[in-house]
């Protein structure tokens, strides 16, 4: 679990690097680090508990310190989910940034789907404001969960759709 927040910092920090909005940057490094230190913690803490005697606090500290692993991967997600609306530049021909960069045009290109067939939506309700329909828009954690089921082997980081590439950011 510590590894895979690794994956998850690496992530924010490529996107990070790329946003081209300074305030979003800025919000995505701090949440990389703020990640990257939890994720440190949780594997030192997991290292010490394998040998060690089992204890009760040992446990609930790696609960602990698991649950604020994840709480500090969603705050890079979303994160990166604003620093893509904001826009990103051109990574340099680099594989994995490429890739990076990929998936989060595609998770854009997927909301501004969403949002435009929900602007088209016609039905409007007794004060004459436009209905939206019960689905959510979709987020960069939703696109995660979809690609990874639980298993060993978590990628380096969130791969985009195949047949989406960089050049599909252009609506």
């Amino acid at each position: 679990i510590a590894s895979d927040g690794q994956v998850f910092v690496k992530f924010g920090r490529i996107v990070a690097k790329h946003c081209l909005d300074k305030r979003c940057a800025a919000e995505l490094l701090c949440a990389a680090e703020q990640t990257h230190t939890i994720s440190s913690q949780l594997g030192i803490v997991a290292r010490v508990k394998a040998v060690t005697a089992e204890s009760k606090s040992s446990s609930e500290l790696l609960v602990s310190n698991a649950q604020n692993l994840i709480q500090g991967v969603l705050h890079i997600l979303k994160a990166a989910e604003a620093a893509c609306i904001q826009g990103l530049r051109q990574p340099p021909p680099d594989p994995e940034e490429e890739e990076v960069a990929a998936f989060c045009m595609q998770w854009r290109k997927n909301l501004l789907w969403h949002r435009a067939k929900e602007s088209l939506n016609s039905d409007r309700n007794e004060l004459g404001l436009r209905k939206t329909q019960a689905r959510a828009e979709p987020t960069l954690t939703a696109m995660v969960q979809e690609q990874s089921p639980q298993t060993k082997n978590t990628p380096k980081h969130p791969k985009p759709i195949k047949g989406h590439t960089m050049m599909d950011s252009h609506l």
